[in-house]
């Protein structure tokens, strides 16, 4: 990371993140509610959904998906200041199988761009390095194995003098093509979702093969427990990172570098807030709730956002930072979708496109077994033949195979005991 510099607002953030991050618990905290204060303010003022609140945090509804469903329009400013720069929608599934539409902005851009660079140095990473990324793409099943290459890692790391190669393919792609797209490119760090990962693992070790040049691989998009991530150490011999975000809010948290095993609540960019069933929060090291706010997002503004995940708030980091952290995401994990011919992949179903077909509000797909799919969808009102086709069409597109589906409506899904819903269920063995 020896590149000559140039002055951007990433970099800009970035000197500022590199302070605060030591400052004290305290420190950071004040200056965390003086941002909060200036979002409420303005939310208060200009989004019609918190419209006539009182403009004090604490007061403020907790935002579920439904309500982002519902309530989209009402949660955009009418005064969406200039400073912000450009707004575009961005859509998520989630893992709570409930497709949200949200907009965001330039500004927040910028923040997850310094957020990513922080990432990079906090665990001392070559950009003149390989990186390779297997994650959900904008590209359907279609273009399964087919491979994005460019010099420099992204936006992010562009601003340093990044000179390493990425590579990219669709996380629908079969994990044989995977492994044999990998030992093509044999890339010094590679980033995936825990289950892919764990999926490459038992490949390579299958076969006897190595990627010689990893250094690192580097978790997204999907719980990793403790068991998952000693796996995947012991099988690549290499640190594995983890790092918490998602697609409403952006970057959550990012896992210390000094091996504590912590992750770093982001509190420059957001609050989180870690609470029981009854709204309160939990103690260290007590499952709850992830309630999350976005402190830059003046375009819609999602305040005590409930994203439907589960964490335990952690204690102070022995590495000296103040910022707040959280010991583990205990989230959701999904199976791997099993083709007939014994592929296996992630298992994505393009649900974020259900709502434009009919009034999905919650989608749970179940694989029975080699040829059968069940989907279980909660509607707004009864789903006609023709929909039904469409969806199907949909769910094949997606999965890249016509299995036989079959709809089951229910009126609500039934709470699991440990209150998480799984958006994927595989019978298959």
């Amino acid at each position: 990371m020896n590149a000559p510099l140039r002055q951007t607002p990433e970099l800009e953030i970035l000197a500022k993140l590199q302070e605060s991050e030591w400052w004290d618990r305290a420190r950071i905290e004040r200056g965390q509610q003086r941002r909060l204060e200036q979002i409420v303010a303005h939310a208060v003022d200009s989004v019609p959904f918190y419209g006539g609140r009182d403009a004090r945090f604490d007061t403020l509804p907790i935002v579920t998906r439904r309500d982002l469903q519902d309530h989209a329009d009402s949660l955009l400013s009418t005064r969406i200041p200039a400073r912000v720069g450009r707004q575009y929608p961005k859509r998520s599934s989630g893992s709570t199988g409930e497709p949200v539409k949200v907009v965001r902005t330039d500004l927040e851009q910028v923040y997850w761009r310094a957020v990513t660079i922080r990432d990079h140095l906090w665990h001392q990473r070559d950009l003149g390095g390989t990186l390779c990324t297997i994650r959900a793409v904008a590209l359907d099943r279609a273009h399964a194995g087919k491979e994005i290459v460019r010099n420099g890692w992204g936006a992010g790391t562009d601003v340093l003098g990044g000179t390493g190669k990425l590579a990219m393919i669709p996380l629908a792609t079969d994990v044989v093509r995977q492994a044999q797209w990998l030992l093509r490119h044999d890339p010094h760090y590679l980033l995936s979702y825990p289950s892919n990962l764990l999926a490459l693992t038992e490949y390579f070790e299958r076969h006897g093969l190595a990627l010689p040049r990893l250094r690192e691989v580097r978790a997204v998009g999907e719980t990793l427990t403790a068991d998952m991530a000693a796996r995947l150490r012991a099988a690549w011999r290499v640190p594995v990172t983890d790092l918490y975000s998602t697609e409403e809010v952006g970057i959550v948290a990012l896992q210390c570098p000094s091996g504590s095993g912590l992750y770093h609540l982001q509190a420059e960019s957001v609050k989180v807030e870690i609470l029981d069933e009854q709204g309160k929060p939990c103690a260290p090291g007590v499952a709850g709730r992830v309630v999350v706010s976005n402190l830059h997002n003046f375009a819609m503004p999602l305040l005590r956002y409930d994203l439907g995940d589960y964490a335990e708030a952690g204690e102070a980091c022995s590495c000296g930072r103040g910022l707040p952290t959280l010991r583990r995401v205990l989230g959701r994990r999904r199976n791997m979708l099993v083709l007939p011919n014994g592929e296996r992949q992630w298992p994505l179903s393009g649900v974020y496109e259900y709502r434009d077909i009919a009034p999905i509000r919650r989608a749970q797909m179940v694989q029975l077994d080699l040829e059968r799919i069940e989907m279980r969808l909660v509607a707004d009102r009864a789903v006609t033949p023709d929909e039904e086709r469409r969806l199907t069409e949909v769910i094949h597109r997606w999965v890249g195979h016509p299995f036989d589906v079959r709809f089951t409506y229910l009126d609500a899904f039934p709470q699991e005991e440990n209150g998480k819903f799984e958006d994927f269920i595989s019978l298959v063995t």
